[in-house]
């Protein structure tokens, strides 16, 4: 049974205003600066794995966690089909040269699961590759781990109302049709084939060492803090940022340069 808040199911609650969610989304954007310093400091590798259907809104979280640090810190990877010769390889092996080396934060939109997901529902793949995939999954994520690697995993899941919502969105608003592929229009027919693949990866993959967590992504703007907010307490940073605030811009000589002389080049301002 869904929680409740202000006597409402959490599934019926308002969307979150947006002068509330830029007023948290502020206050979880300052502890992130300070994980992303702290990860610099101490060399630590971290690896956050975001799955879920399409439309679930995975996208949107993973700028809300990357739009106020550093690219050199905070990585995203998010890959193209394989080529064919990705196809002959070991099927992990194109994601490892991706995982974080030290003072890396690696955030992968889709990775090695598409095997248990979308290649298992498309066909892409036959069932004997993904029962192999499913049984070594666990495998290859407790030698990540092993080596030093924290390694979150968060599925997004959106209800088929929504998703159909958010995908007429991408068909009827220029500025999403490239977020909508042939892919996307096939897999919307597939909608229980997609929850079977995901419950079998689930139990297969959901371990004590590497475990799935679960965010409701109806709401966006919810979905984002809840998930940013649940990732920052897993990681046990502390605040190295302190001397960093301390900091004083030091006094400016007066400029004795008159106004250049050379023809810039300017942008016509039309607006």
């Amino acid at each position: 049974m869904p929680k409740k808040k202000n006597g409402k199911a959490r599934d019926e609650a308002e969307p979150l205003k947006a002068k509330a969610y830029e007023k948290e989304l502020k206050k979880l954007h300052v502890e992130l600066v300070k994980l992303q310093e702290w990860v610099k400091a101490e060399g630590q590798k971290i690896c956050v794995v975001f799955e879920g259907r399409d439309g679930a809104g995975k996208g949107g979280v993973i700028k809300a966690i990357t739009e106020r640090v550093s690219p050199r810190v905070f990585r995203v990877v998010a890959l193209p089909a394989p080529s064919e010769r990705e196809k002959s390889q070991m099927y992990i092996q194109r994601y490892i040269g991706h995982l974080p080396a030290a003072g890396e934060i690696v955030i992968f939109d889709r990775s090695w699961y598409n095997r248990a997901g979308v290649e298992r529902v498309m066909g892409f793949c036959d069932e004997k590759a993904v029962r192999k995939f499913l049984r070594e999954a666990p495998l290859v994520e407790n030698a990540m781990i092993d080596s030093g690697v924290l390694l979150m995993k968060y599925w997004l899941e959106v209800s088929m109302e929504e998703q159909e919502q958010r995908l007429r969105g991408r068909i009827e608003d220029g500025r999403k049709l490239w977020k909508l592929s042939p892919m996307d229009l096939e897999s919307y027919t597939r909608w229980d084939d997609y929850t079977r693949a995901r419950d079998e990866m689930f139990a297969a993959t959901d371990t004590k060492d590497a475990p799935w967590f679960v965010v409701r992504s109806d709401d966006k703007r919810r979905a984002r803090l809840n998930l940013i907010r649940h990732l920052l307490s897993r990681i046990p940073y502390r605040d190295v940022t302190r001397k960093l605030t301390k900091v004083k811009l030091p006094r400016r000589k007066k400029s004795s340069l008159r106004q250049s002389k050379y023809p810039f080049k300017y942008v016509p301002e039309k607006y």
